[in-house]
């Protein structure tokens, strides 16, 4: 069974429809998933959203939240979801608790009749109970927002973006959440521009320019990627890399942390490179075999796009 099932949906902006926010998106979230949508900002992680939480109307398309069509039943599903966005929208002169009162009240439930499910984040909260939403650190709010979505023990979880400019520590913690959470039964639907955070979803969709790239797995995701992926370090990496993008037996070339990617084109391989490494003048070059990640995947699909587009 899926929790949210969306077919052909289509949103454009402008007077005359020219900016495209999304484009005939197919996508499924099996019940009791932790889903990621993966994509960087201006992707139209935001606008999906927008639509699936019935703030926002498709142009084209239709989609439903755990069985309920997002236009008919949106009264339903207002109540059934939790909604968190990517910008802290919480009251700023509220304290943490008022806030919370306040959205438990919305719902006609209490804190303490949930108090379970947010039990393990407003223990690190209580200590500042008192203190008002605004004055709080970005990871003391984004808890906080955390809190108040799940205060009325929603179905399913919507949050959009939400470790956007939190520190490392922050965003670990904040998907430890989100793991305990999904064993409660809770569906998940998470969108991050992070590649990194792929690897913590059950299942994920890349999307890129209003279009959905690719939809599985994080190993999955990885495990398809269609040719050798070579991982290239040199104490010359600056001058390596304007080499290896003049090289015409190089397919792509991308820089991740101290090594630089490097995907041959059909027919090439590792003699090939070795072989323009010595030509070039790069002699102590380390050079092995690597394992794709999400990213390399991800810009690896782009380039594909970019390919049958031209």
């Amino acid at each position: 069974m899926n929790s949210i099932e969306i077919n052909n949906v289509s949103k454009f902006f402008g007077k005359k429809k020219e900016i495209v926010a999304l484009e005939q998106v197919n996508l499924n979230v099996p019940k009791g998933n932790l889903f990621g949508l993966i994509g960087p900002d201006g992707a139209g992680k935001t606008t999906l959203f927008r639509i699936l939480t019935t703030l926002m109307l498709a142009d084209t398309g239709t989609a439903k939240v755990l069985g309920y069509d997002v236009v008919k039943d949106y009264k339903k599903i207002r109540q059934i979801v939790g909604y968190m966005p990517g910008k802290f929208s919480l009251y700023q002169d509220l304290s943490v608790y008022e806030n919370l009162s306040f959205f438990a009240t919305l719902f006609n439930t209490s804190i303490k009749e949930n108090y379970n499910l947010i039990k393990d984040i407003y223990v690190q909260l209580e200590p500042f109970k008192n203190r008002k939403a605004g004055a709080l650190s970005g990871g003391m709010k984004q808890k906080l927002a955390l809190c108040c979505t799940l205060v009325h023990k929603p179905e399913i979880l919507f949050l959009d973006e939400p470790t956007t400019g939190v520190d490392a520590v922050s965003r670990r913690e904040f998907w430890e959440m989100l793991k305990r959470l999904n064993k409660e039964g809770i569906t998940i639907f998470v969108s991050t521009p992070y590649m990194d955070e792929a690897t913590m979803c059950d299942n994920i969709a890349l999307i890129q320019n209003a279009h959905i790239l690719s939809i599985n797995s994080p190993e999955g995701l990885m495990d398809s990627y269609p040719d050798t992926l070579w991982g290239l370090k040199s104490e010359k990496m600056y001058p390596l890399l304007l080499d290896l993008e003049k090289n015409p037996n190089v397919q792509s070339v991308f820089t991740f942390g101290d090594e630089h990617h490097v995907k041959m084109k059909q027919g090439k391989g590792e003699d090939d490179l070795k072989m323009w490494l010595s030509q070039s003048g790069h002699q102590e070059v380390e050079m092995k075999i690597i394992k794709p990640t999400v990213e390399d995947c991800f810009l690896d699909l782009l380039n594909e796009r970019k390919k049958v587009k031209a």
